[in-house]
């Protein structure tokens, strides 16, 4: 007996000690992996993994960048959607400075009211949102050597281009010059101060013209040149009206060299003053179809959009109101939320737009940015100077959308197999070839962003001028200059940040109550509908007994009246109740998914845990048996 318990005593003894052996072994595991640089990230988007090209933007910094994440943490009163994007944020900071070896400092600063650091938040430009309890900062500041940059309110709206914003910013920090821009426009973009026809007053450079000059080298490029600068960081081209040949390859053999390029092009340009009704019917549009068959895609200069699902409305002459459906006020879903440029947009507005297309088989990328809606069809450019109605005669929807701005990115092949073209008048001088060897097929990949409407640069298509006390005001009441400065931000970059693309949403829709929601919806269409009908029949059918009446009747309900009315009134009630069924049945089935949910997570789990615990007890104890 006494070895039997001194042998108990030991099994209990060793049975304790490895307890706390493995115990201890647990948390140095535990210490070991919070030291260590592994990271995984099991969300569906990879919501906390950085792209391959911010990898490859971070492993060539040459100057290293401080992070200084102002953030009030120790404020009891932050919302909710705010504290989490700011976890979110943090954590992102993380892999930054994991992915930068070195190169990339991050800290966290608590800005509390009337602190130091509060003053810093104020000097660095950093924008608190301002509450009842206080106010809640939540911005970056980006030191690099005698550089800096600031977000200065970090917006969980914006949550899909943070990856973006972080590192075009770093890169910015890598240098000091600025881009260099080149425009080609056939209408006054620069203004007309010095070349204004006699009589007419001088106008003013346009406003986006305004605003890149504060971000880049803006440089006017006449539409006569044989070469475009290869020194240029993007070519700007504005409504190429009467292309000749020689520009033509020009912008061709640029795009082979590399280079990027911003394209609008338009059926019918409403800013063009000369462009008149007869001036119309002679011009030949303005697109650039050779290069655009080499490169896939084309727009018929004759056709604009008529989009009925995203009409703009106007004033028209005589002083009414209408929806002009060639004025397209994209929105919402006509916006391709994966790309960086159009991810943040609201609305953009396009004053006669057309519709580019893909053509043949090409191996370069081929994304839409900006589309119409599916209540849409093409329509002759010339019903614009003929009215709405001219647009309504005949309008068909394809019930598919049409491409109104597009990314095209790849290797692409020259439009002019051939060579330089030849001038078309033999008796004018031939002009001196380009310099350089004529390239047939790109040198390397380049990114080309094309808008099939011009007019939504034009100040009065997206901006608002008012004076205030003698101070000019402008407010912009779309996105038409954020789509410009989003494109001009991203094709002046690398390649690396071209190829970045926007994130997905940290909050994930709970799509089972969706779907719920969405048959709910269906059934309720459906009944209101039947409603609707029942509601005209038994009008129809009281005009019908009103039109039986003598003249003497005309004020009095006849006992027909009467009986239709009460008829009418017994269907009303139970369709109202089938309306209230659907609704109820709506939340009793959203309320028993939740049930089973929380039966799943609080039953379920458990359960299926002390299974395997009780199979694996049973298990060990058959073992220690058969020894």
């Amino acid at each position: 007996m006494a070895t039997g318990k001194g042998y108990d005593y030991k099994k209990a003894l060793l049975s304790v000690t490895g307890l706390a052996i493995l115990f201890l072994v647990v948390i140095f595991i535990n210490i070991i992996v919070s030291y260590a640089t592994i990271r995984w990230d099991a969300t569906e988007d990879n919501a906390y993994s950085l792209s391959e090209g911010t990898r490859h933007i971070l492993s060539t910094m040459t100057a290293p960048v401080t992070l200084k994440f102002f953030y009030s943490k120790s404020n009891p009163d932050i919302p909710a959607n705010i504290k989490v994007y700011a976890k979110h944020v943090e954590d992102f900071l993380s892999e930054y400075r994991q992915g930068a070896k070195g190169r990339i400092k991050v800290e966290m600063v608590d800005p509390k009211p009337d602190s130091d650091e509060e003053e810093w938040a104020e000097k660095y430009g950093v924008e608190p949102m301002r509450t009842s309890a206080g106010n809640i900062y939540c911005g970056l500041v980006f030191l690099s050597l005698d550089k800096e940059d600031v977000i200065s309110w970090l917006d969980p709206a914006k949550e899909q281009t943070l990856e973006y914003d972080l590192t075009s910013i770093i890169q910015g920090l890598q240098t000091t010059e600025k881009k260099v821009v080149g425009i080609i426009s056939s209408l006054p973009v620069f203004g007309t101060k010095g070349r204004a026809m006699p009589g007419q007053a001088p106008g003013e450079e346009w406003l986006f013209i305004t605003e890149m000059k504060k971000i880049y080298d803006v440089r006017e490029v006449s539409p006569l040149v044989q070469q475009i600068d290869p020194s240029l960081h993007l070519l700007l081209i504005v409504y190429p009206k009467n292309i000749t040949p020689q520009l033509e390859y020009a912008i061709d053999q640029y795009v082979l060299s590399g280079g990027n390029a911003l394209i609008f092009v338009d059926p019918l340009c409403v800013s063009d003053r000369e462009q008149g009704q007869q001036q119309f019917m002679r011009s030949s549009g303005a697109s650039l179809d050779k290069v655009f068959k080499a490169w896939g895609i084309s727009m018929n200069p004759a056709k604009a959009v008529a989009d009925f699902g995203q009409p703009t409305r106007v004033r028209t002459g005589s002083n009414s109101t209408e929806d002009n459906p060639l004025m397209v006020s994209a929105r919402g879903e006509a916006f391709n939320r994966k790309d960086v440029v159009t991810a943040g947009l609201e609305s953009m507005l396009f004053p006669v737009a057309g519709a580019i297309e893909k053509t043949g088989d090409t191996d370069h990328e081929f994304e839409p940015l900006v589309d119409s809606s599916t209540n849409a069809a093409l329509t002759e450019a010339f019903n614009a100077f003929l009215g709405v109605e001219a647009v309504k005669k005949g309008f068909a929807p394809t019930g598919k959308p049409f491409n109104i701005a597009v990314r095209l990115r790849g290797t692409f092949k020259t439009a002019f197999p051939e060579g330089p073209p030849k001038s078309e008048d033999p008796e004018a001088k031939s002009p001196e070839p380009p310099k350089g060897p004529h390239l047939t097929e790109g040198k390397k990949g380049s990114t080309v962003i094309v808008v099939s409407d011009a007019d939504m640069l034009a100040d009065q298509f997206y901006v608002q001028r008012s004076n205030f006390f003698g101070m000019p005001i402008s407010q912009m009441f779309n996105d038409n200059l954020n789509f410009l400065s989003n494109a001009s931000e991203i094709l002046t970059g690398s390649d690396d940040l071209i190829g970045l693309r926007s994130r997905g949403k940290l909050e994930r829709p709970f799509t089972a109550v969706l779907e719920l929601k969405r048959k709910a919806q269906e059934r309720w269409l459906s009944k209101e509908k039947e409603l609707v009908q029942r509601i005209d029949e038994t009008n129809q059918k009281l005009r019908q007994l009103e039109t039986q009446k003598e003249g003497s009747q005309k004020m009095i309900i006849s006992p027909e009246q009467e009986a239709e009315i009460s008829r009418f009134k017994e269907e009303r009630q139970k369709i109202n109740r089938q309306l209230k069924e659907v609704r109820k049945n709506l939340r009793a089935e959203i309320e028993d998914l939740g049930a089973t949910l929380k039966g799943i997570n609080i039953f379920l789990m458990p359960l299926l845990v002390s299974i395997i615990g009780i199979v694996f007890a049973i298990y060990k104890q058959r073992k220690i048996r058969r020894k």
